[in-house]
């Protein structure tokens, strides 16, 4: 982890947000979340609707039970649109409904009603 992580290029000025979540503190269920998170084990119809609304790139980061979110679009790319869109998205409601048993959320909320947006108090430019 000290070694960091690369980031991906691109080819156009990006923005990023930057999104947090507590899941329940228990080790078991965090650890099933982890795994259902894995590259073998991550629905690619969640993959290819995160990707059709504009999100070029999306990371999770966990410390404890607190998951920290980046994700990085275009420019010209509009938060509330895109979330409306990725919840109409064929089986993006059963996911958020398969994740919820981990996280501190209300039954049936959607993946932009669990993640808190949070906000920038400091970069070094």
């Amino acid at each position: 982890m000290t070694e960091g992580y690369q980031v991906k290029e691109y080819k156009q000025p990006v923005k990023r947000y930057c999104q947090t979540m507590d899941l329940k503190d228990n080790p078991q269920l965090i650890a099933e979340y982890r795994r259902r998170h894995s590259e073998p084990e991550a629905w690619k119809e969640i993959l290819n609707g995160i990707r059709s609304v504009g999100i070029l790139e999306m990371e999770i980061y966990i410390l404890g039970n607190r998951l920290f979110m980046i994700v990085e679009t275009p420019l010209n790319f509009d938060w509330n649109t895109a979330m409306k869109q990725l919840a109409t998205l064929p089986r993006q409601q059963e996911w958020e409904d398969y994740m919820a048993m981990f996280q501190q959320c209300r039954e049936g909320a959607t993946s932009d009603e669990k993640w808190q947006m949070m906000e920038r108090m400091f970069f070094l430019y």
